[in-house]
């Protein structure tokens, strides 16, 4: 039971008048009575109210004398606690007290219970006023209209209702009504707004009615202003606002996010072990029973070891383990059946929906690998490395690919060198026994290894190690023959150069590993870039053949290297190599020379000195400090030259004399080095004397000339001529032959098709259209003919005058001045009266013949004589000086 929400706020004044409400309820009551069954009958109602202000409603506290039967929410609603019979209320009325929290007043009110009368209920539209106006009168005797604070209470519409629409919901009603004719009307969205038409009101009484049903999930709730206005349009209230909210109904089911749900969890797990959440969604009010949504496991699949392995929490969707006994060897996947209902999980009126859980068991270490056998054997030869002996292989129950599966083998014992490792393949997972460092047979002929198994990852919380995990690996060594080894390699010995041919240098001899087998070594010489040494194939003796020099380019940094072989005759025959280096000491059998052997200084004194420097083979003591000495013959030498010792490698030479003639001479100088036996040398220096500029450096074309050129300069420098004639020939040949395709090209142009022809000297007059032997080298500029192209002499029209040597007219330029004209005219007319081929001016002159039937047609119709007087030809004045004689001619002058 809820009281109305206007009547609340009006019974909690500060004088409350309310004094017994009477209602009218079933025999049964199961919950409670809405406001609006309160409302709808009035006739089970019967109170009395007055108010003055209704601003205490929120300080208030609502107790219930009864609470076993009814409790009261803090909003004022009435809630039967438990299914009551009318016969157990009969003579017992409810007592409700109200209680001011700041104020501490209280109010009661009793509510009394009485059977129905069984008459037909008639339904009432409730109603909403407008608000009343006070009168306030202030203190100067005016007064005021104040609106009194109300509250409209929201309109609860039930969506997807299945009433008959439009379906009415509340009257709107104005106090003012009475007076005057007010026309009521909405706005907002769902009255004239998107979406339009849901609400719609009765202009005259006032009823706020639907039109459709519904869709909290669409719009939960709709806000609208309700306006009265008179017939004239005119504001007669202030517009109230209406606030509809959609009552939910349970018209969703949940939703689950995924329709398959994947989740993996350890085996082995303890139970309460987090495995994943499930969620899902309800589009109904989640305020309400129809949005909450409640889980529960329908089945697991498979039922091994229990059927309730996991557990849900049926808020949440959080899954659990909730058994022991997960082993991912027995059951690897778990298949949960998840079920998800509203209304909290109400199987009769809830909506429900399902999905799949996905459990997949993660593997842990909690088997250990396992040997196949208790003992492995093989075999390697001796010095062989990398080489696997033997596989080991186990058994693992764990997923294989995973760190639990993996094995990795140890040596625990039987290999104190370290010469044995066991990799693991990571395909079969199987130990791969392999010699990592040589095996002398002849130390170790077998080894017996103790190997154990593990994983990657260590072993599961309980789980210890089995016996199967540790076996023995017996490896049997094999004797092969192996190479003679030389000893000391490689072997040094040092003596002086120079040591004579056949002398005995040292024995260089190998030795026989290989101690079980009875073997003979040879030796030979395998390296001697010298050429020096010879070694005894017996005993591995060396001497020399050819005498030792430290100055040859096969000794670096005073040592000279010799390979040797040794060789057995096992099966199969070995051999090993050992080196000879020779540390030869130098001895003074080198004389010094002079460096540069060639040089320049100028005719004049200065500047005019030489550096030169001695160079010897032998190191020192052998070598410097030098002595240098010019000869005493021929005497000239002292006589222009003279060389003084600057330091003990270095000497200068220069001229005596204040001019030496320009040439090229060789001055011999003698050096002396410092070794226990001197060793003395005259070197010819080879000095060239030239003229030179003032820094010193020669400028003679007798320089160049000295230098020469060899022959692959002289050879280059001809190929390089006759490339140039060759290419200036081609050149030359090409220009002639574009020459005569240019001549043969004018040749060949259809003198119809030639452009040239329509370019006429006015002063040469043409034949006609059947002159076919008119040449058309007539119509060209003379000066710009070829000679090929001028017509031979001796092939004349029948017409044309005889030919004679061509008189030498005048030739007018391009561009005459003006004023030459009439030079032109008198120097043609010269030449014309000297012309002996020249005819008479009397006679006939026969320009050119034109052929009959012309084509063109007869120019006679002009008839300029006859008929020219008919015309008025006084507009060629207008044309300027050139026409005014024409003008005279045809214009009917007379003179």
């Amino acid at each position: 039971m809820r009281f109305p929400p206007v009547l609340c706020r009006r019974y909690l004044s500060t004088r409350l008048f309310l004094s017994f409400l009477s209602f009218s309820l079933p025999s049964s009551l199961s919950l409670f009575v809405s406001s609006q069954a309160c409302t709808q009958s009035t006739h089970s109602l019967s109170f009395a109210v007055d108010f003055v202000d209704c601003g205490r409603g929120s300080g208030l506290r609502f107790e219930s004398r009864d609470p076993a039967d009814f409790r009261i929410e803090a909003d004022g609603t009435v809630v039967a606690a438990r299914t009551l019979q009318l016969s157990d209320r009969k003579g017992r009325s409810l007592e409700i007290k109200a209680k001011d929290v700041k104020s501490q007043e209280q109010w009661l009110v009793h509510v009394n219970f009485t059977q129905p009368k069984q008459e037909p209920a008639v339904e009432r539209v409730p109603e909403i006023l407008f608000p009343r106006h006070s009168v306030v009168v202030k203190g100067d005797g005016s007064v005021n209209r104040v609106k009194r604070d109300w509250v409209i209470p929201p309109v609860n519409v039930l969506e997807n209702s299945r009433k008959q629409f439009p379906e009415e919901l509340v009257k709107i009603q104005s106090d003012k009504d009475k007076s005057n004719s007010l026309r009521y009307s909405v706005t907002g969205p769902g009255a004239d707004q998107n979406p339009t038409g849901l609400f719609i009101i009765d202009a005259i009484s006032g009823i706020l009615s639907v039109t459709k049903p519904l869709d909290r999930e669409h719009i939960p709730n709709f806000h609208l202003r309700a306006h009265a206005v008179d017939v004239n349009g005119n504001q007669m209230e202030n517009p109230i606002d209406i606030i509809i909210n959609v009552i939910d109904m349970n018209d969703n089911r949940p939703e689950f996010t995924h329709q398959i749900w994947n989740g993996t969890v350890d085996e082995g797990a303890k139970p309460g072990t987090f495995v994943m959440t499930v969620t899902s969604q309800d589009k109904d009010d989640p305020n309400t029973a129809n949005g909450m949504l409640r889980y529960k496991i329908l089945s697991q699949t498979p039922e091994s070891p229990s059927s309730n392995m996991f557990t849900i929490n049926n808020k949440t969707g959080k899954i659990i383990t909730v058994a022991a006994g997960l082993d991912r060897e027995k059951v690897p996947q778990y298949t949960l059946i998840i079920q998800a209902t509203d209304m909290e999980g109400n199987p009769m009126y809830g909506l429900s929906n399902t999905a799949t859980a996905v459990i997949r068991l993660l593997d842990v270490n909690d088997n250990t690998p396992e040997f196949t056998r208790e003992t492995f054997h093989g075999e390697v030869p001796e010095n062989r490395v990398n080489v696997i002996v033997t596989n080991l292989t186990v058994t693992d129950k764990d997923e294989p690919g995973t760190p639990a599966w993996n094995a990795v083998y140890r040596i625990i014992s039987g290999d104190p060198t370290g010469r044995f490792s066991i990799p693991t393949d990571p395909v079969t997972n199987e130990g791969l026994v392999t010699v990592v460092k040589p095996i002398d047979y002849e130390m170790n002929r077998s080894f017996m290894l103790t190997v154990v198994a593990d994983n990657e990852v260590p072993l599961a919380s309980g789980i210890h190690r089995t016996r199967q995990s540790t076996s023995t690996v017996s490896i049997r060594v094999i004797d092969v023959n192996e190479s003679p080894n030389f000893d000391p390699n490689p072997k040094q010995v040092k003596l002086e150069e120079g040591l004579p041919q056949w002398s005995m240098l040292t024995s260089f001899t190998a030795h026989d590993p290989d101690r079980y087998m009875q073997q003979t070594i040879r030796y030979s010489k395998l390296f001697d870039p010298a050429n020096w040494l010879e070694i005894d194939p017996n005993n591995g003796r060396i001497s020399t053949i050819a005498v030792l020099d430290r100055e040859s380019p096969y000794v670096k940094n005073n040592l000279y290297n010799a390979t040797f072989m040794a060789s057995d005759n096992g099966v199969p025959p070995a051999s090993g190599t050992g080196t000879l280096q020779i540390n030869l000491l130098d001895i003074n059998d080198n004389a010094p020379r002079v460096f540069p052997q060639e040089a320049e200084v100028c005719e004049r004194p200065e500047p005019n000195t030489i550096n030169i420097t001695a160079v010897d083979g032998d190191l020192n003591p052998n070598a410097g400090p030098y002595a240098f000495e010019l000869p005493n013959r021929p005497s000239d030498i002292r006589r222009n030259w003279t060389l003084t010792r600057i330091s003990g490698d270095h000497a200068q030479l220069s001229l005596k004399i204040s001019y030496l003639e320009t040439g090229i001479y060789e001055l011999p100088i003698s050096i002396t080095d410092s070794g226990n036996l001197p060793m003395s040398n005259t070197t010819y220096l080879r000095i060239k004397v030239c003229q030179c500029d003032h820094h010193g450096d020669c400028v003679d074309m007798e320089r160049i000339m000295a230098a020469g050129l060899g022959t692959g300069a002289i050879i280059a420098i001809l190929i390089c001529i006759i490339i140039l004639l060759v290419l200036v020939l081609m050149f030359v040949m090409w220009m002639k032959r574009r020459d005569k395709e240019r001549q043969a090209k004018q040749l060949l142009i259809d003198p119809e098709d030639d452009v040239r022809d329509n370019i006429l000297k006015y002063d040469e007059e043409g034949g006609g259209e059947e002159d076919q032997d008119y040449d058309l080298s007539q119509l060209q500029q003379p000066d710009t003919l070829e000679p090929d192209l001028i017509k031979p002499v001796g092939i004349r029209r029948l017409d044309e005058r005889p030919m004679h040597s061509e008189p030498n007219y005048p030739i007018r330029s391009a561009a005459p001045h003006p004023g030459d004209i009439g030079e032109f005219i008198h120097e043609g007319l010269k030449a014309a009266d000297t012309d002996p081929t020249a005819p008479p001016y009397d006679s006939l002159l026969v320009f050119d013949y034109e052929g009959s039937s012309s084509t063109a047609g007869s120019l006679s119709s002009l008839h300029s004589s006859s008929s020219g007087g008919d015309q008025d030809y006084d507009y060629l004045n207008d044309w300027g000086p050139r026409f005014r004689k024409l003008a005279d001619m045809y214009g009917g002058n007379d003179d």
